[in-house]
């Protein structure tokens, strides 16, 4: 009401008219108005301006700018949408709409609107096509759930197609959607009339500007979203035009991205243009301007009065379905205009012109009304084809997205079959969106094909965002017709000449010549071309489906596609010399062409469809029925293959290097030609028509022209060579030709069968995960591989364990069919897999022969194929080869081209075989291959017959790794000239391919291979043998050298042994005045750096170990605790609830210290000299003292002195009691407390303790090197634990040292509970090393510290065991953790844990078992420590999990089994200290409710608990609102694995200030929750994230896993996902082992990219 205020109203005249208002006499009146609408818009026109021109609004989100929003959005329910309410259902609203609800029968459609980041589910089995999804409720009520289903992320704007029957195959009903028999129980509604003015007065006023009266002039300065400018840039330029804050301008942008636009100034006319013009300013220098207007305060008002309208209009028809029918006729009635002149044309059509917050709500009402309802979206339907051509050109001249766009609904309509169809006919809309692409697409060369090179900045953005087009082409035809009449013919058709049009300007684009002499000097775009190829690969696969559905469709698609070739090929031949080829007696007429040459282009998508629609006569056998109505005769064979065979030769002479000076433009278009994206409309399309054309022509021709081409001619029809290369790729081609029949209409074979060839040769490579597999293998339409039908038919699945991936290995039977020179190999693919396959067969036993595999008969149209195996030009080819293999003296000659001829003579005979199987008589066969190659060769080769040249080369020593299929080549001649033998003399005998003489040799074969196999395992075993004898002959001979390291590894056996070579009698003590000492031996260690051995003594040189200390709340039971202020913090008494610890780790690798010293050193002035790095930051900051270990690359940031052990202890000593001791000690600290202090008069002096002297000073028992290292190591806990600068005269230095070996040492104790592991033995190496030099450290660490701090820290921790007066501030024992003072702790310990247990325990027996369960992780803390202290070997009940760890941990720390028994041994002196530390103050206002007691044992801390079903998860995170940003969705939900909180990361919105720099809500989450170091799961993205600082971190693989056993981060596959509890269960472990930060190292180090990821803002 500011507003109205600022008019000049008084407060109290609004305030009065607001509360006299009534919403029912306002409806009457209008009711009774001469004229309806003309009476609300003058309501709207009064009220509107007042109520929502508030003046400027701040970007803060202050509470009173919340305030102000709240009494607007009351102001608008009573004063503008309540007498709507009343208008509508005459009656009070909420029960006129509860009686609606209550008769409403709702549609069968579900309509859920999804949300940005929903899950949705789309099921691989019903679905029609990919875009049919079901949101997570109807997806769980229905019966896709047991089916193969796909799961991904919805961008927001698609709705649930649950209760479409067109949508799915079956099942297209959940529970909740499923038809009821029910009778519609009529809508009581006020009055049709009624509610029809009420909707069109509503759309009218959002679908243009309501008549207003105008307000004053006062004006907005409105800013608008575009997909140009970065945050930081409209950040910046609002600072500088609007004079805010960044916290203002950062929220402002926000905004502007999510709603579209923001007002950022609100006053006159000038003091906003002004605004406006150093907005412009600021950003038009490199770019076009920021978009802003300066908007009149009262159009401002009615547009956002407008989205209120729309938005309740949304939920009024919720209620009922029949005012969503009403509201659909408002909207879609005809205007006066005619033409394009209802409501929604209008905001279709004006759709561009509005912002991002106008078009999401009306896109949202459109779906929840128009889409609902198969009648009104028909209608929609067509007038959104009508406009199709005016709406495409609107969105490709904005710059929004396309989820923001009208058009985007486009896939909500042409998906559905029959709407597609009928737009097909009636709005002829496949020529339409064709035509329009190609509009788009002006710019062209002279020969009118598309020019990509040329294009400007501005032309590749309308290219990128035309392809949209293609999209909705997809989704017209990606469902097939099954009927079809003759107007949908007709149309078809008719879209099938304009995209034989666009065919036509890509026949031959982006030609290439080959570059001689100079490199090219610039490369020529050529990702365009490519682009539009992917795009439109399943376009032409699916206008063959169309047509392959239809006959009379097929047969005219075919005719129009060869004109349009023909119109391609009409300037071909033209200019070119005709040339006559003749070899081997046959002769043919070509003209002459050299690839390497002349123009050469990749894209021949015309010549390819025809090749397709080829294979489809074939496969429909529409040739054979209907050969009259087919212009086969019109066909030219030799300029069918010309185009497809120059592109091919292209390629060969690529990889033979010869177009290297054309650069990688060429290699990557080379590359895309063969990969799974293209080729099967390009590469495949290729081969096809070379079969085509042969199959139609004499085999010698066809030959002699692919020499031609390939530019052998003259190799083959002369004795000299001077090429390698290009005969391989020749032969290779040959091969493809004849042998690749999987193909449905190539060879009689069904589309399975091809899938599980692709698999067979897939694997055959190696084992390969589910994913590989299917990046492998071409999708169709449906983005489905038809993998599924066929895996487990030719693969075992092997599942992974805590790491790797599922894999499927090919099973041993499909081995025979492995083909080596299979088409979509690669060069690196095909070695890969002959290694494999040959490996293999030996593994077997068997040679390693690699024959073709037998292959599938060909369709009769192309029957006449396997002639090229026969014919005279591939036999004198044949012969050549093998003549130079015979003397290979030639340059020419490879093993190779040998292999390659071997592999072509294979194929012949067996394709010979096959026939002699199949036929009835030897006048069936006319394959006579054998009897061609044992004619003599002619001219130039005239050596002899191939044959004799095979036997000839059976033997040669040259060829010993092709002697075993020569010798299947050779066996199978023999095998067949028997067959013929047999069918001339018996033809009813028929031998199989397994009978015969050839499994005679082959059974010799075997059985040698066998013996000579047993041969060498024998002489293997004697030669092991021999070895064994020598070594132990060798070490009788040489005692003295093995008899100390013999001692040294008796001595550093495991306590195992050391305990069963101690008598029993003797107990096993690591502490008091039993203790056991150790053996006496040297501590030899080896430095890492010079290898120089050292024994390890305190007054030695220092060797140190590397370590990584870290702040740590991995034990924490309180995470609220805010971190405490590093300059007054007091760490002396640990808090028991562990809210902050330090914690130390070492990869275990010894240094002497002046080797790391110079090493370290040596770091820095690395660092310094590249400060100029193009990478982001390294995996170590120097500053930090961090560095790399040298031998492991271990993230480290200090080092560990290493001391010697303990001595042994001296029994003959006498031990005083506790009594004693207490009194002694006393009396020691009374004697400081007064030389500390002036004595007064009156006072006695203190009794001095026999042997005590104040003043001394004892010895330093370290080496200055040690000390040094100790004050290092110090220095290093003090500078982590405490986040502070160094300082050795801090007083806190030794307690921190202490601290962090007392928080290490509960930490692996934990985790070696939970593990059930044992105590001792379990531990690596590395941590065995860390404790036991940590230890030691620990007790010499008061070394480096002035004796003054050692006494005042000793009086504290003692009066906190013995209450001193003298000492203030002393906390209560429930306040301390007692392990971290470690002394006679074990009473006060046991008082802790009744404490804690006291209220829940009913029985003695029951409190007993409690206080062992809550004392027991003290005792093993303390036994690990005393342990590695004192080097005493632990009891045999300690290295093994299981009972009887309680009685042996009090053994060993020489205390009874019932500690009880302690109290009743000390009762004297412990009744009275138990007694004051129960009287403490904080003991009483902790039992009181004051604070929490912390129960013991302490349970050890997980990672949160994760759903089972990742949906779950995936849906939680949907709902998920950004905390910042007014209810917007968060575009990166982020989880907390450690604590379960959901972040919104990698936003501005959620940035904040940590130590001065701005980090994002992930990084400033992990100083609160994890000291710095932190566990996420990025919902949406599949991925676990870790994060150690503002500078560190790393993406980890997740738990979740699908049922091939494989991750999916970024959801890119969609297979359903479930939690894998042992991957789960290995990233707790690495938390709880404090193991993250070593992991982000080693994947920093890893990955040292140039873009480096701004870990910060995530």
């Amino acid at each position: 009401m500011a507003a109205a205020e600022s008019d000049g109203d008084p407060p109290s005249a609004s305030r009065s008219e607001f509360l006299n208002f009534s919403a029912k006499d306002t409806a009457s009146r209008w009711l009774a108005a001469a004229d309806l609408q003309q009476e609300v818009y003058r309501h709207l026109a009064v009220y509107v301006p007042r109520i929502l021109c508030l003046g400027p609004s701040g970007g803060s989100g202050s509470r009173e700018e919340q305030r102000e929003e709240q009494r607007e959005e009351l102001a608008c329910q009573l004063l503008l949408l309540a007498p709507m309410e009343w208008l509508l259902l005459g009656e009070e609203p909420a029960a006129g709409l509860a009686q609606l609800q209550e008769n409403n029968q709702p549609s069968p459609l579900c309509g859920h609107v999804f949300k940005v980041g929903e899950p949705t589910y789309s099921c691989r089995e019903c679905a029609a096509d990919p875009t049919c999804v079901l949101c997570m409720q109807c997806f769980l009520g229905s019966v896709h759930k047991e089916h193969r289903y796909r799961m991904t992320t919805s961008g927001g704007g698609g709705f649930c197609d649950c209760g479409d029957a067109e949508a799915w195959k079956k099942g297209p009903y959940c529970q909740k959607h499923t038809p009821t028999d029910n009778n519609i129980r009529s809508v009581t509604i006020h009055s049709c009339t009624a509610c029809t003015h009420t909707f069109c007065v509503c759309v009218c006023v959002c679908a243009c500007a309501c008549a207003r009266r105008e307000r004053g002039d006062t004006y907005y300065c409105m800013l608008f979203n575009d997909e140009v400018h970065t945050y930081e840039q409209v950040i910046y330029t609002l600072q500088k035009a609007v004079n805010c804050s960044q916290k203002e301008a950062v929220s402002f942008a926000t905004t502007v991205d999510r709603d579209g636009r923001k007002s950022v100034r609100y006053g006159d006319f000038q003091f906003c243009d002004q605004a406006k013009s150093v907005i412009v300013r600021n950003t038009s220098r490199q770019s076009k301007p920021l978009r802003v207007q300066v908007m009149h305060s009262s159009v401002v008002a009615h547009q956002c009065f407008a989205l209120k309208a729309l938005s309740w209009l949304g939920q009024i028809i919720q209620y009922s379905d029949g005012l969503r029918r009403i509201l659909c006729q408002v909207g879609l009635q005809k205007g006066a205009e005619g033409e394009n002149s209802s409501l929604v044309d209008r905001l279709m059509l004006n759709d561009s012109k509005m912002w991002k917050g106008a078009r999401n709500i009306y896109h949202q009402l459109l779906m929840n009304s128009l889409l609902m309802d198969l009648k009104y979206k028909k209608i929609f339907a067509i007038q959104f084809a009508k406009s199709y051509e005016r709406l495409q050109s609107d969105y490709v001249k904005d710059d929004h997205d396309r989820e923001f766009s009208i058009t985007d609904l486009s896939v909500q309509i042409f998906t559905v079959p029959s709407l597609a169809r009928m737009l097909m006919v009636e709005e002829n809309l496949m020529t339409t969106i064709i035509r329009t692409f190609v509009d788009h697409l002006r710019h062209r060369d002279l020969q009118g094909r598309f020019q990509f090179d040329r294009y400007t900045a501005q032309q590749a953005f309308k290219f990128g965002r035309v392809q949209s087009l293609i999209g909705d082409l997809k989704y017209v035809l990606i469902s097939r017709p099954s009927e079809w009449s003759d107007q949908l013919r007709m149309k078809f058709l008719e879209g099938l000449d304009a995209f034989l049009e666009l065919l036509k300007c890509m026949q031959g684009m982006d030609p290439v010549v080959r570059q001689v002499g100079q490199h090219i000097e610039m490369e020529p775009e050529w990702e365009a071309a490519f682009t539009l190829q992917m795009k439109l690969t399943h376009i032409i696969s699916m206008i063959q489906e169309w047509c392959s559905a239809d006959e009379c469709v097929l047969i005219e698609a075919y005719r129009k596609c060869l004109g349009a070739l023909s119109h391609c090929y009409s300037g071909l031949p033209d200019g070119e010399q005709p040339i006559s080829l003749s070899l081997a007696g046959h002769s043919v007429e070509t003209f002459r062409y050299q690839v390497s040459q002349d123009k050469v282009s990749i894209h021949l998508p015309v010549c390819r469809l025809l090749a397709g629609l080829h294979v489809l006569l074939s496969r429909t056998e529409v040739a054979s029925r209907f050969p009259e109505q087919l212009p086969l005769g019109e066909l030219s064979p030799p300029l069918l293959i010309e185009l497809p065979l120059r592109c091919l030769v292209l390629c060969a002479q690529v990889h033979a290097g010869m177009w290297r000076r054309n650069g990688f433009s060429l290699i990557n278009q080379i590359y895309y030609y063969h990969n799974v994206k293209c080729r099967v409309e390009m590469f495949d399309k290729d081969i096809i028509m070379l079969q085509a054309g042969a199959s139609m022509m004499d085999p010698n021709h066809f030959l002699m022209i692919v020499l031609s081409r390939f530019e052998l001619f003259h190799i083959f029809s002369s004795v000299s060579t001077d090429s390698t290369d290009s005969p391989l790729s020749m032969l290779h081609l040959i091969i493809m030709v004849v042998g690749e029949r999987y193909v449905a209409g190539v060879g009689q074979v069904e589309p399975f069968d091809e899938v599980r060839r692709e698999i067979i040769h897939q694997l055959s490579i190696r084992p390969m995960a589910h994913s590989e597999l299917v990046k492998a293998l071409p999708e169709n339409g449906n983005k489905e591989t038809g993998l599924e039908r066929v895996i487990d038919t030719v693969a075992s699945f092997k599942k992974p364990g805590v790491t790797g991936r599922g894999l499927y290995e090919l099973r041993p039977e499909w081995n025979k069919y492995f083909n080596l020179y299979f088409h979509h190999y690669s060069r690196a693919d095909q070695s890969k897999a002959e290694e494999a396959q040959r490996k293999l067969r030996r593994q077997n036993g068997e040679d390693t022969a690699l024959p073709p595999p037998l292959l599938p008969p060909l369709c009769p149209l192309f029957a006449s194929l396997v002639n090229l195996l026969q014919c005279d030009v591939l036999l004198a080819v044949e012969g050549a080869v093998l003549q130079w293999a015979v003397e290979p003296s030639g340059g020419g000659w490879t093993e190779s081209m040998l292999q390659r001829v071997l592999h072509l003579v294979g194929m012949a005979l067996l394709e010979e075989q096959q026939q002699l199987e199949n036929s009835s008589g030897d006048d069936d066969v006319t394959f006579n291959y054998t009897c061609k190659i044992t004619r003599p060769g002619e001219a130039p080769s005239t050596s002899g017959s191939v044959l004799a040249l095979l036997e000839s080369l059976q033997n040669a020593p040259h060829l010993e790794v092709h002697k075993d299929m020569i010798t299947w080549i050779l066996k199978m001649v023999t095998n067949i000239k028997t067959m013929r033998e047999r069918t001339s003399s018996t033809s009813t005998i028929t031998i199989s391919p397994g009978q015969g003489p050839e499994e005679t040799v082959r059974d010799k074969d075997k059985a040698e291979r066998k013996r000579k196999a047993e041969m060498a395992r024998l002489r293997r075993e004697k030669i092991m043998a021999q070895m064994s004898e020598m070594q132990k002959h060798f070490i009788n001979e040489n005692k003295e050298l093995f008899q100390q390291s013999l001692e040294e590894l008796e001595a550093s056996t495991s306590a195992t042994a050391e305990n069963s070579s101690v008598p029993t009698c003797v107990s096993q003590v690591c502490v008091g005045p039993r203790r056991v000492g150790r053996a006496e031996r040297r501590q030899l260690v080896t430095c890492i750096l010079c290898q120089e051995e050292q024994e390890v003594r305190g007054h030695g040189r220092a060797m140190v170990l590397a370590a990584f200390v870290q702040r740590s709340t991995v034990l924490s039971k309180n995470r609220r605790r805010n971190l405490p202020d590093p300059e007054r913090h007091d760490p002396l008494f640990m808090h028991p609830d562990l809210s902050l610890g330090i914690h130390t780790a070492s990869c275990g690798h010894i240094m002497h210290a002046t080797c790391w010293q110079r090493y370290f050193e040596a770091v820095q002035l690395k660092e310094q000299r590249r400060q100029q790095r193009l990478r982001g930051h390294t995996s170590y900051d120097v500053e930090n003292g961090e560095f790399l270990c040298p031998l492991c690359e271990c993230l480290s940031n200090t080092v560990i002195p290493l001391l010697p052990h303990t001595p042994s202890p001296d029994h003959s000593v006498n031990h005083s009691c506790l009594e004693e001791w207490l009194e002694t000690t006393n009396q020691q600290i009374a004697l400081l407390h007064s030389a500390n202090k002036k004595q007064s008069d009156g006072q006695s002096p203190p009794v001095v303790p026999e042997g005590f002297r104040v003043d001394f000073t004892p010895q330093n028992p370290f080496s200055s090197s040690i000390s040094e290292m100790i004050t290092t190591f110090s220095m290093s806990t003090y500078k982590v634990g405490l986040k502070v600068n160094p300082n050795e005269q801090d007083h806190r230095v030794p307690v921190l040292s202490w601290s962090t070996c007392a928080y290490t040492i509960q930490s692996i104790e934990r985790f070696l509970m939970d593990e059930e592991k044992p105590l001792f033995g379990s531990l690596p190496c590395r941590q065995d090393d860390c404790l036991s030099s940590l230890t030691r450290f620990s007790s010499a660490c008061w070394t480096a510290a002035p004796l003054k701090t050692v006494h005042t820290h000793f009086f504290r921790l003692f009066a906190a065991l013995v209450p001193d007066s003298q000492v203030e501030n002393t906390p209560c024992i429930l306040d301390i953790d007692m392990f971290h003072l470690l002394h006679i702790n074990v009473i006060k310990y046991l008082l802790c844990v009744c404490v804690s247990v006291l209220p829940e325990v009913s029985s003695g027996w029951q409190l007993w078992r409690c206080v062992k369960a809550g004392v027991l992780p003290f005792l093993r803390a303390a036994t690990l420590f005393f342990h590695y202290l004192n080097s005493t070997a632990p009891p045999a009940d300690l290295l093994v999990a299981g009972p009887g760890q309680w009685e042996a941990l009090c053994s060993y720390l020489s205390l009874p089994s019932n500690l009880l028994q302690l109290h009743q041994s000390q009762h004297t002196q412990l009744e009275p200290l138990i007694h004051r530390w129960c009287r403490h103050p904080g003991v009483t206002q902790t039992l009181q409710g004051g604070g929490v007691i912390v129960r013991f044992p302490r349970e050890s801390n997980r990672l949160i608990e994760l759903p089972e079903d990742y949906s779950v998860l995936i849906n939680q995170a949907s709902s998920f609102t950004c905390p910042r940003s007014g209810g917007d969705k968060s575009r990166a939900p982020t989880l907390c694995l450690v604590c379960g909180s959901m972040l919104c990361s990698q936003s501005y919105c959620c940035q904040t200030e940590v130590d001065g720099e701005d980090v994002g809500a992930c990084t400033a989450h992990t100083f609160t929750c994890g000291a710095g170091l932190g566990l996420f799961l990025r919902v949406r993205e599949s991925q676990v994230l870790f994060v150690a600082g503002k500078t560190k971190g790393c993406f980890y693989p997740p738990p979740y896993l699908d049922d091939y056993g494989e991750t999916d981060q970024g959801l890119k596959r969609g297979n359903p996902l479930h939690l894998c509890s042992e991957r789960y269960r290995k990233i707790e472990r690495l938390w709880r082992q404090h193991g993250i930060a070593e992991v982000i190292g080693h994947a920093q180090e890893a990955n040292q990219t140039l873009v480096a990821i701004d870990w910060q803002h995530l």
